[in-house]
């Protein structure tokens, strides 16, 4: 008996580890739940055969049909304040078998429910989560933001919370400030002005918080690309790919050159357009690059002549 169950561990830590051919090395694996196998996708190998399927044992074709036969919940979700974890009574008056309540069963289950609701935020610490975590989804939905941004914010100011940064100072700067840091250590390209544009707490506050966070959170933010604003900028200003491929070209031999050290990345990204626009006949002028890029014309001004007085770029006449 232990023996097959030994062989049991070891056929399902072999089924874990296989992430390459043993054949031809490739990593480009198909996972066939129906054929219950695993086949490279290169030279064609059955790596494994009989494997188990995880999901579950129904189908459902329909929304309904899936609210219907799914046994469980939501996942866990940092986003809310207790996580999902907490159980809603439902605001459909019905009992288990569909049927309508009876008026005094109806107002007992309010009742019930208005309590529940109570109970859900009992804490300050929980009253905090939940008046954080709504400022996460109005500013995130205001900003366009994914939910990989959404949870990482989430992690950063529970980490304040649990240090005590946030007792004696606004809770939505310092969401702002999360939300911001979650930006900077993801690698999406959002200024601190566009999100403090969404609080009423003010650009000076936002930034305070955000520094707050880098001192006291354990929070490793690497350096701001110009190369990632581009293809932000060039959509709000409809360019086509040549402009941005041009554009990308020219902030990395500024780069070589040592010329994007101390600059705004934005306002670096915002001349890199201009030029290539210039190169690429798709013209824009400085005030609508400026305005994509959350920056002053004078940023795009001062940048764009030091890019093409550095690196010597011949611009057809204007």
């Amino acid at each position: 008996m232990s023996t097959s169950i030994d062989d049991a561990k070891k056929k399902k830590l072999k089924l874990t580890i296989i992430e390459k051919c043993p054949e031809c090395g490739s990593t480009h694996l198909i996972r066939n739940y129906e054929r219950g196998e695993i086949v490279c996708t290169n030279c064609g190998l059955v790596i494994t055969e009989k494997i188990i399927d995880t999901g579950p044992e129904w189908r459902a074709f329909t929304p309904e049909e899936k609210q219907k036969r799914s046994r469980v919940g939501s996942p866990i979700t940092l986003t809310v304040h207790d996580k999902g974890l907490s159980t809603v009574i439902d605001w459909r008056d019905k009992d288990a078998f569909g049927k309508k309540l009876e008026p005094r069963r109806r107002i007992e289950v309010i009742r019930w429910r208005k309590w529940q609701i109570r109970t859900r935020v009992h804490s300050s610490i929980d009253r905090n989560l939940a008046q954080a975590m709504s400022e996460l989804d109005r500013i995130s939905s205001q900003l366009g933001l994914p939910k990989s941004i959404k949870e990482e914010a989430a992690v950063i100011y529970r980490r304040a919370v649990e240090k005590g940064l946030v007792r004696g100072r606004s809770i939505e700067a310092v969401m702002a400030a999360s939300i911001y840091a979650a930006c900077r250590t993801q690698k999406i390209p959002r200024t601190i002005d566009e999100i403090a544009k969404f609080t009423r707490s003010g650009r000076k506050d936002v930034a305070r918080c955000y520094r707050l966070l880098l001192r006291e959170v354990d929070i490793k933010v690497p350096l701001a690309d110009a190369e990632a604003f581009i293809p932000r900028i060039a959509s709000d200003l409809h360019l086509s790919g040549m402009v941005q491929r041009r554009a990308a070209e020219i902030v990395r031999a500024a780069k070589a050159y040592g010329i994007t050290a101390g600059k705004d990345p934005a306002g670096l990204a915002a001349a890199a357009i201009y030029i290539a626009s210039l190169l690429e006949n798709e013209k824009r002028t400085q005030k609508e690059i400026a305005h994509a890029a959350r920056v002053t014309e004078v940023t795009v001004r001062n940048r764009y002549k030091e890019l093409v007085r550095k690196l010597k770029i011949e611009l057809p006449p204007q």
